[in-house]
């Protein structure tokens, strides 16, 4: 299973549809895959796994979200100002 996650990771060009956020407005779906991405590596680490499954969330907030709102989240979260629950 680790194979088919990671051959599709280097097959990975942009973020694909996701029936979640049909809508051209992709702002939420920056933002839960943000969250997504933490809540996964959070989870992983914990547990002692390898978090490399978590950075498919991580290409596609990359790909969807202005570099300016990742580096306020990354701000917050350091300060624990963060609003979201990771």
């Amino acid at each position: 299973m680790a194979e088919d996650i990671q051959s599709k990771l280097d097959k990975y060009r942009t973020a694909p549809f996701d029936a979640r956020f049909p809508n051209q407005n992709q702002t939420r779906n920056c933002w839960q895959n943000y969250l997504d991405y933490h809540r996964c590596q959070k989870a992983l680490e914990t547990k002692g796994v390898d978090v490399a499954p978590c950075d498919y969330y991580k290409r596609v907030y990359k790909s969807l979200c202005p570099l300016a709102w990742i580096e306020k989240w990354d701000g917050q979260r350091d300060d624990g100002t963060f609003p979201g629950k990771i």
